[in-house]
């Protein structure tokens, strides 16, 4: 497990939701401070709104931090590593959506939060390493 990841996770664990967990733990690469990160991703955990039907929060939130960094390339860079990550995680773990993942309409849970943050905190870091 990566040391962001580990991070990410700790950070779920103290009460941020998913979203706020990934993003938080990456604050330190965009020129944004903690507590606008916080308000920008609080709507965005639980699949978007609590709801469970949209995009998982851990996603979201790595997604926000490659937003953030848009100063660094261009949009069209962001969105093809956006795009990358959300592909990468969709393959790994079978779905984006937060209620697929969770199994809640089939019992079946694909993946619990603590791994999707790890998984998105960990695709991440990897865009950030090849991009420095």
């Amino acid at each position: 497990m990566s040391a962001k990841s580990e991070q990410a996770i700790a950070l779920r664990k103290s009460g941020m939701n998913c979203a706020q967990s990934v993003a938080c733990a990456f604050a330190e690469y965009v020129d944004v401070d903690q507590d606008t990160i916080l308000a920008a991703t609080q709507a965005l955990g639980a699949g978007i709104g609590a709801t469970m039907e949209g995009t998982c929060g851990a996603i979201t939130g790595a997604t926000v931090i490659l937003g953030l960094m848009g100063k660094e390339g261009t949009r069209a860079e962001n969105m093809k590593k956006a795009g990358e990550l959300v592909k990468k995680f969709k393959e790994q773990n079978g779905s984006v959506t937060c209620r697929e993942l969770k199994g809640k309409d089939t019992g079946k849970v694909l993946r619990s939060c603590p791994d999707c943050i790890m998984d998105a905190a960990g695709m991440l870091e990897e865009i950030l390493k090849e991009q420095a």
